[in-house]
């Protein structure tokens, strides 16, 4: 068998053993490396998977129940809106390599938000404005987007996993430390709440020039605070946060 032709052949097998069996004969040095290669492959892919049922250890809590994630995303920047997700996963999901969306790369988020989009039973995105943040401070308006969130769901969920704190809904609740890491619900929650947030800032790009939030999505770079130096605050500023604030209260 021509090495080509083994390296697609070798794709069709998910067993190591199978392999091994079939291949394991092969002195080629060619085939030796097709062989570690695929069985590498198989190697990763079932600790992936392995990560992924123990990321399930809060959603297996609650058999038969209507299991929602949520996750909110834009705590920390100095500009633009809090935004939160709400997500219901269809039954006998999995998304491979799902966690918190800081820990992935921009390509990785976006393949994952299709198959999420294309899958999720129910997902709404909750915003808290800037105006509402420097209003009630970041922590209460983060609840609040995550509750907007949560009402603006077509399907009902009875139990919700949330990253880290409770929204008193009324609704069975359970707040984990660091969830976005610990529960694929709350993982899918907290990607697609960080693309829309993402989006939303590099359209904010286009309107306020010069503050490379595209690039920052708002946080504090060395770019976004001389943007602020040579241009000003914006409408889109958090007036509250520094050094917003002290730059105001110098004016």
């Amino acid at each position: 068998m021509k090495l080509s032709d083994l390296k697609n052949e070798l794709q069709d097998y998910h067993v190591a053993e199978d392999i091994l069996n079939d291949f394991g004969q092969d002195t080629r040095s060619g085939a030796k490396k097709l062989v570690a290669q695929r069985l590498k492959q198989l190697e990763q892919a079932v600790k992936i998977k392995e990560n992924y049922l123990q990321a399930m250890e809060f959603e297996n809590r609650y058999p038969g129940e209507i299991i929602c994630g949520i996750d909110e995303v834009g705590r920390g920047p100095l500009a633009g809106p809090v935004v939160a997700c709400a997500v219901i996963l269809e039954e006998g999901h999995y998304y491979p390599g799902m966690t918190d969306s800081k820990k992935l790369s921009a390509k990785k988020r976006q393949s994952i938000e299709t198959s999420l989009l294309s899958q999720v039973r129910d997902y709404a995105i909750g915003i808290a404005s800037v105006e509402e943040i420097d209003e009630v401070n970041i922590y209460e308006a983060s609840k609040l987007a995550m509750r907007r969130a949560v009402e603006s769901l077509k399907v009902k969920p009875t139990v919700l996993l949330i990253d880290a704190m409770t929204l008193d809904t009324g609704l069975i609740e359970e707040a984990i430390v660091k969830g976005d890491m610990r529960s694929v619900s709350i993982s899918a929650a907290s990607i697609l709440a960080k693309e829309y947030r993402d989006r939303l800032m590099a359209d904010y790009d286009k309107i306020y020039p010069g503050y490379d939030f595209s690039q920052n999505a708002g946080y504090g770079t060395a770019k976004h605070l001389a943007g602020i130096e040579e241009r000003g605050i914006t409408p889109i500023h958090r007036r509250t946060f520094e050094p917003i604030k002290s730059i105001i209260s110098n004016v």
